[in-house]
């Protein structure tokens, strides 16, 4: 049952012929709006971390934002991830798609579609749709800053697609957590060992993005308590108000330069 409130370089994938290099996969952001409170979320948050870990779709590079929302720590297990913030982003999608309400487990393609979590059928679809779409291209750098724990992130996001019309484009960066695990001793999930893929860790909007290339520099500070080793750096350019992404990257931090 689902679970109410109580309360997303123009691209084609052309066929290879011998002796032309494939092409370079296409970046394609997901979204699942989860909660560790939920008994439904689960089975969403394998699906997300089985699409990030096996990449399944040909010409796509899944790229995976696991974003736990507040609503649900009042209703017996306060979930560790949890952050308002990332519940009004959820809301910004239910203006943005008319859906009744908020809910868990929801996941969201490229800002372009939403759909059940656990569906791992419609995000298949959903991803494959996204590469139909036009996308433009983001260079992410990362590197460590001195003092530490924090990193500095530049950001250029070119060949972006046309934004509709009186819109604007955010340019939004990420630090996400992977093999992170819960003991849940309360709610609907009392009793389970919980893992997670891409948990939000921290997301910020770190500058807008114009019709031409658009620059964004950053220094974002990272807490003591997260695996260095298991943390991702995602940027994306989103629509404010049409809520598609238009471009996306990620870079591991342990491939970032010190």
């Amino acid at each position: 049952m689902l679970k109410p409130l109580l309360v997303p370089v123009l691209m084609a994938i052309a066929a290879s012929s011998p002796g032309t290099p494939a092409a370079a996969p296409v970046p394609v952001l997901v979204e699942l709006f989860t909660s560790e409170g939920c008994s439904d979320c689960p089975p969403a948050d394998g699906v997300l971390e089985t699409f990030i870990a096996s990449q399944p779709i040909g010409g796509a590079e899944v790229i995976g934002l696991g974003e736990h929302v507040d609503y649900w720590d009042r209703l017996g297990w306060k979930d560790r991830f949890s952050s308002a913030a990332l519940t009004h982003r959820q809301r910004q999608y239910q203006a943005r798609f008319s859906t009744e309400s908020i809910y868990t487990p929801q996941m969201g393609v490229d800002g372009r579609a939403e759909f059940v979590g656990s569906d791992a059928n419609a995000a298949r679809r959903a991803i494959e749709r996204a590469l139909t779409a036009p996308h433009g291209v983001v260079r992410l750098t990362a590197r460590g800053a001195t003092p530490a724990p924090s990193i500095v992130v530049d950001v250029t996001a070119s060949d972006l697609p046309g934004l509709g019309r009186g819109d604007r484009a955010d340019i939004i960066v990420a630090v996400t957590e992977d093999h992170l695990r819960s003991d849940v001793k309360r709610g609907e999930n009392h009793g389970r060992i919980l893992t997670h893929a891409a948990v939000v860790r921290q997301m910020v909007t770190i500058g807008q993005a114009g019709g031409g290339p658009s620059s964004a520099h950053a220094e974002i500070p990272l807490s003591p308590d997260w695996q260095r080793e298991a943390l991702k750096i995602v940027a994306f350019v989103q629509e404010q108000r049409g809520r598609a992404i238009l471009a996306s990257a990620a870079v591991a931090l342990g491939n970032a330069r010190p």
